[in-house]
């Protein structure tokens, strides 16, 4: 019979090499258990076995290693050039002889630093109009801390299904929660009274009816600043402000703003606990919070450092009142406009910044009887720039950018490119006013901090005017001002 060929009765000819694929496998498996880390995930080796660790290798016996030191510097270090007031004054003097800029035009320019004087141009006070908020966004985050929140609370009240609604001065409190979408485009972040009464529906027992009042008085004193224009209120150009709003006091018609924003935020909230399905009795009545009262929920605001920024990047005048009313409380507990403005300026005389006869009463610049000499700002920079004092970074790094943030998104395109994201400052207008006031590296690398500022310009176009300021700042930025 012939040999069944399905069934070999010998070994074959591939049986010599199964040594070999053997040891083949072998070193797949071993090199795919190291590239992939098989072995410590897997099959329970250790790759951190401290006698295999090279700093564990003993020396040979007899080798002496000098002891290490550390390498010399590459270069030497030099200090920053400091500020030179000649070159300073050659470079801007043209510009400040610009007509446009009217009869009454101030400037200052200092060291970023603080060291070597600050050359002047004018030096007298002058109408700072909103670079006012760089006193008050540095007084709020020396005084309550960059990270210190404002709390809104519902608390229980008086009556058994009393509860009370407790502003806690969150100057960006919502009506709402914001969209996936307006999240995403929104610095800071917003708490909202709708977040908040279904955290107060949840901590509801029964099913009896409740009443809805409201606690504002963080906050004293008139909600409208006697030293503001008689319209700005009523015109809807800056809203009353209260210790307890919502949509920094907007109409809840969607149209200008609330005649009264406690009421409107206090209405805005028990709609939304009735629409948790709590029933809700009544109209929200203005009551003070029982000292120790028992705290069902609360929502808290952004950090001061980020509410900071946004103030300085739009010009946020209702936030900016706010973060004064909260200096006022810190420093006297006055949390009005005048302990507002009276702390502002206490608070920078503590921080070493000489503010002389400066006159402020406001937290926004609104007013038109404030006051502030160039230096006052100049030192108010440079405090805000010292490396020991990294509480109030913010104040630098919220200034808008030349051409690319806040209120310098749309100018500086006519100035030179030299000042497109160097130039950082605070703006300032109002009628026959305008002002920059920030920091900008010299083509040399000079950091300074200047002011540029105008209160007297007549008839002349405000976008003239800014334009003759933007050229001033990008001079600084193309100036070589060091004086090494």
């Amino acid at each position: 019979m012939g040999r069944d060929r399905r069934h070999p009765a010998g070994p074959g000819p591939w049986a010599h090499w199964l040594p070999t694929l053997l040891v083949l496998a072998l070193v797949a498996a071993a090199f795919a258990a190291h590239r992939f880390e098989w072995g410590p995930r897997y099959l329970g080796w250790s790759d951190d076995d401290p006698t295999s660790d090279p700093a564990a290798v003993a020396p040979p016996a007899g080798l002496e290693l000098p002891a290490w030191s550390p390498p010399p510097p590459v270069a030497t270090a030099t200090a920053p050039a400091a500020t030179s007031a000649a070159a300073v004054e050659a470079v801007l003097a043209k510009g400040l002889r610009n007509k446009t800029l009217g009869k009454h035009v101030v400037a200052a320019v200092g060291d970023l630093g603080g060291d070597g004087a600050v050359w002047t141009h004018q030096d007298d006070q002058f109408l700072p109009a909103s670079t006012t908020k760089l006193l008050t966004s540095v007084a709020a985050l020396a005084a309550l801390g960059p990270d210190a929140r404002f709390t809104t609370r519902v608390v229980r009240g008086a009556g058994p299904r009393e509860i009370v609604l407790v502003g806690g001065g969150d100057p960006y409190l919502s009506s709402k929660p914001l969209t996936p979408e307006e999240r995403a485009a929104t610095y800071p972040a917003r708490s909202d009274v709708v977040t908040l009464a279904r955290a107060v529906a949840g901590g509801l027992t029964g099913r009896k009816p409740v009443s809805v009042a409201y606690d504002d008085s963080l906050f004293s004193g008139p909600t409208n600043n006697p030293m503001w224009r008689a319209d700005y209120v009523p015109d809807d150009i800056v809203s009353p402000i209260t210790a307890l709003w919502v949509d920094r006091g907007a109409s809840p018609t969607g149209f200008g703003r609330s005649d009264d924003p406690s009421l409107t935020a206090a209405a805005t909230f028990a709609s939304a606990l009735a629409k948790t399905g709590v029933k809700v009795v009544g109209t929200p009545t203005r009551v003070v919070a029982a000292p120790g009262a028992v705290e069902l929920a609360s929502v808290e605001s952004a950090p001061v450092s980020q509410i900071v920024e946004r103030v300085l990047d739009v010009s946020d005048n209702e936030a900016a009142e706010v973060l004064a009313h909260h200096v006022g409380l810190a420093v006297s507990g006055d949390g009005s406009f005048t302990g507002g403005a009276a702390g502002v300026i206490s608070t920078l005389q503590a921080l070493g910044v000489e503010t002389g006869t400066d006159v402020v009463h406001d937290g926004s610049g609104l007013s038109r009887l404030n006051r502030l000499s160039p230096g006052t700002l100049v030192q108010v920079l440079q405090v805000a720039a010292r490396p020991e004092r990294p509480e109030l970074r913010t104040l630098i790094t919220g200034l808008p950018v030349a051409g690319f943030t806040g209120s310098l998104t749309n100018r500086f395109s006519a100035a030179g490119v030299d000042a497109l994201g160097d130039v950082r400052a605070k703006t300032g207008t109002l009628s026959g006013v305008s002002s920059l006031a920030g920091v900008v590296a010299g083509r040399d690398g000079t950091d300074m901090v200047f002011v540029l500022a105008v209160d007297k310009t007549g008839k002349a176009l405000e976008s003239e005017v800014e334009a003759a300021l933007d050229r001033l700042a990008a001079d600084l930025a193309a100036c070589r001002c060091g004086s090494g």
